[in-house]
C-alpha cells in the first residue's frame, strides 16, 4: 500500500504524522517553516485524505508499521494525538530509525481508566464511535471542536481545521473507526521507558482532550524529556500558537 506524502525542502529528515479525522494537511504552515532547514515530509495516515485504507492498520502497530515503510532511513518524528501514538510505536519499533521525537498533544492512554484519571471518559468515545455509522461527518466536526475548546481564540483555530477537513479528500469510515479505537484501548504507558529518542513534549495548558497532567505525565516516563507548555493554548498549539512552537521546533530538531 502507498501512503500519500508531500515532501518539501533541503536538509535533515522530518516527518509530520497528523491527528484523528485530518490529513498531512492541517502542518501546511508548519511544513513551510520547517522547509527552510529540513527536508519535511507530510504524511496521510492510512484511510485519511489520500492514502487508501488497509486492514493491516487497524491497530496502533500496523499504522506504525505502515507508515515505517515510507519512512527515510531516519528520521525524525513529530506526531501530533493519534499520531504522537503512532511516533511513539514507531520510536519504540525502530529506535535506531528514530533521533528524536516531538509529541504534540499526546497523551499515553486516551481513556480514562482506573489508574489514569487524565483521559478521556469511555463513554464519550463509544458514543462517537456509534454515531460514525450514522453521521460520521458529524462525529468529525464534534472532535474538531473538542480540539479547540478552552482555547483563547477558539474560533480562529476551528475556523482553520475545518478549512483543512476535506482538503485531501474524505476520510475511510473504517480508518475513522480504528482510529477511535486505538485512542481508546491504547495504553503507551509501559513502553516509554525504551524510548531512545530526543524527547520534546508540547502540550497546551487549556487542553481537554489530552490536559496538561497527561503530558507531564508522559514526559516524566520518556527517559530525558523536555516538557512545553503552551500559555492559553488548547489541543492545536502549533496552529493557534505558531511562532512559539516553530521556535520550540526550530531549536529542537536543530540539535538533535
Amino acid at each position: 500500500m502507498s501512503l500519500y506524502r508531500e515532501t518539501t525542502g533541503q536538509g535533515p529528515d522530518v516527518a509530520l504524522l497528523h491527528g484523528w479525522g485530518l490529513h498531512g494537511g492541517v502542518f501546511a504552515a508548519l511544513a513551510a517553516a520547517l522547509a527552510e532547514r529540513f527536508r519535511v515530509h507530510a504524511i496521510d495516515l492510512p484511510g485519511h485524505g489520500r492514502s487508501p485504507w488497509a486492514k493491516g492498520a487497524a491497530d496502533l502497530e500496523g499504522l506504525a508499521r505502515q507508515v515505517a515503510a515510507h519512512l527515510p532511513a531516519e528520521c525524525r518524528l513529530l506526531g501530533w494525538s493519534l499520531g504522537g501514538m503512532v511516533a511513539v510505536r514507531l520510536a519504540t519499533l525502530y529506535p535506531e530509525r528514530v533521533p528524536a521525537l516531538v509529541l504534540i498533544g499526546t497523551s499515553p492512554c486516551g481513556a480514562r481508566r482506573r489508574d489514569w484519571p487524565h483521559g478521556l471518559d469511555a463513554t464519550l468515545l463509544a458514543g462517537m464511535a456509534t454515531r460514525l455509522g450514522r453521521d460520521w461527518r458529524a462525529t468529525v466536526q464534534e472532535f474538531v471542536s473538542l480540539e479547540v475548546r478552552g482555547e483563547e481564540n477558539p474560533l480562529a483555530t476551528l475556523r482553520e481545521l475545518r478549512q483543512r477537513l476535506y482538503e485531501h479528500g474524505a476520510p475511510s469510515t473504517a480508518a475513522l473507526a480504528a482510529g477511535l479505537e486505538v485512542l481508546s484501548a491504547t495504553d503507551l504507558r509501559p513502553e516509554l521507558p525504551r524510548v531512545r529518542a530526543r524527547t520534546l513534549v508540547i502540550g497546551g495548558e487549556y487542553d481537554r482532550l489530552a490536559p496538561p497532567a497527561a503530558l507531564a505525565a508522559l514526559a516524566a516516563l520518556v527517559p530525558g524529556a523536555r516538557l512545553e507548555m503552551i500559555a492559553r493554548a488548547a489541543h492545536a498549539p502549533f496552529l493557534s500558537h505558531r511562532a512559539r512552537v516553530e521556535s520550540l521546533l526550530g531549536e529542537f530538531l536543530a540539535t538533535s
